[in-house]
């Protein structure tokens, strides 16, 4: 399966993108944030990232979905800084502390290229929010120099449903996070009053573009929607109302990755509620809700962690 941004690029609309949406840092309104900075300019807001992306890291990653990861591993991209300020995150070095590096374009580029050659899946961008003009700038690069395979849009869910408009016929897999149902709870944790509403506008202009996750013939992800749910202690993450909305304005078929594995971190100590790791009791009862909401593609994640099949209709031997 050809990759949707090749043909993109091929009718020009990829560049015509690429300009418009590097050309809107001037006034950055990339993320719903709005913070309105000239980014080109190297201004920073709440991202606190200026004209360049700023890379953590990138490697073959073994640890994703097995349908992101499959036998050779996910070319992943870690990006620094983000638009959420989450007190438990486990990358908070990176993504609230900036440890990393600026690079520009062609360096950028050459990361995707990089990894193609060691035999990735994907290019996984993690935390592109902030950073998708840049992104998309280094792809056209990436292009010219033979990138071919899929990408994956990797984010918190807190993405500006204009933004992804724009985006339309690019990537291939998206990889979003659903992580709050409460506007109190996303405001207390991660500093994001309006999660809620923007998540859900969001995962349905991701499920307008690529629809249903599919896979080839050994199991690995070509496109689609994977929404990841991270199960918080006392059920603050809202599952129910995650998982209802799914099933019904999005479709009972999406694939959903209910993941286990929260522990505290970063400042989650200052956090009685979420202070503790979640309870066997606790996952159980999100994968009943789930199922209960007629999701059964996807994965949960046994006692020790590991992902395992949820359903019967995802093809391949995952």
């Amino acid at each position: 399966m050809k990759p949707r941004y090749l043909k993109s690029h091929q009718e020009g609309k990829l560049r015509e993108k690429a300009e418009k949406l590097y050309l809107a840092l001037s006034s950055c309104a990339i993320c719903p944030r709005n913070c309105g900075v000239n980014r080109l300019e190297d201004k920073h807001g709440f991202c606190k990232t200026g004209r360049l992306s700023r890379v953590y890291s990138y490697f073959s990653h073994h640890g994703e979905e097995p349908a992101i990861s499959g036998e050779n591993g996910s070319g992943t991209i870690f990006f620094a800084h983000c638009n959420l300020r989450c007190a438990y995150c486990q990358n908070y070095e990176f993504s609230q502390l900036g440890k990393g590096r600026e690079v520009g374009e062609e360096e950028l580029a050459g990361y995707m290229l990089a990894l193609q050659k060691e035999g990735c899946h994907n290019i996984n961008f993690v935390t592109p929010t902030h950073v998708i003009p840049q992104i998309l700038k280094a792809l056209l690069l990436a292009i010219e120099g033979g990138l071919n395979i899929p990408l994956v849009y990797n984010s918190s869910g807190y993405d500006s449903a204009e933004t992804l408009r724009l985006l339309d016929g690019i990537f291939d897999i998206y990889l979003p996070d659903a992580r709050y149902a409460d506007s109190a709870i996303s405001l207390k944790l991660s500093r994001a009053k309006d999660y809620p509403a923007v998540n859900q506008a969001a995962l349905k202009e991701m499920y307008r573009q690529v629809g249903i996750a599919r896979t080839d013939s050994a199991g690995i992800a070509e496109s689609g929607l994977i929404i990841r749910h991270l199960v918080l202690p006392n059920n603050l993450s809202g599952t129910e109302v995650i998982t209802r909305f799914i099933s019904q304005r999005l479709s009972k078929d999406t694939w959903i990755s209910l993941m286990s594995q929260y522990f505290p971190c970063h400042k989650a100590q200052d956090y009685p509620e979420i202070s503790r790791r979640v309870t066997q009791e606790e996952y159980l009862r999100a994968m009943n809700i789930m199922y209960s909401c007629g999701l059964h593609n996807g994965w949960v994640q046994d006692e020790q962690g590991l992902d395992r099949f949820a359903g019967i209709n995802i093809k391949g031997n995952i």
